[in-house]
């Protein structure tokens, strides 16, 4: 299989901009505080330029994790082309997100938790950390943020 040569980081930038500022799909991996099983699930999310939002039920293992350990790894596109985020978590009630997010949410991602019956709550995740790469040419310089500062211009 022939791979494409590899992008420079600043194309790599670009393209993990792009893919978040227009993807709506996450996996969005957690874990218990105790070290529990990992749980994987897919989710819907908005980039407002420095974090990401998502939302999921309160009492599910996601919430329940995200809302203990404060951390989370995301998974954005598919495995020949990923972006790799390890963020730090900011639970948010329904009430202590303001409107114009919750509104801008539903609007960009297509599903209103405030619509629902289950008590859902928001997750503001800042990246500290972003990989991306296509193929196994571009696995050498991946990172493109670390502590949460861009490695690019």
């Amino acid at each position: 299989m022939n791979q494409p040569p590899a992008r420079t980081a600043g194309q790599r930038k670009k393209d993990t901009l792009h893919r978040l500022e227009d993807d709506v799909d996450v996996w969005v991996a957690t874990a218990a505080a105790d070290g529990g099983v990992p749980y994987l699930v897919p989710l819907s999310f908005v980039w407002d330029g420095s974090t990401l939002l998502l939302a999921t039920p309160a009492a599910s293992p996601t919430g329940r994790n995200l809302t203990a350990t404060r951390i989370a790894r995301l998974g954005i596109g598919p495995t020949r082309d990923v972006i790799m985020v390890d963020g730090d978590v900011e639970p948010l009630t329904l009430a202590a997100l303001p409107e114009s997010e919750a509104d801008r949410f539903a609007a960009e991602t297509g599903f209103d938790p405030r619509r629902l019956t289950t008590e859902y709550m928001y997750f503001r995740i800042r990246p500290r950390r972003i990989q991306a790469w296509r193929e196994a040419g571009e696995l050498e310089g991946r990172d493109l943020m670390r502590d949460g500062k861009w490695l690019v211009d």
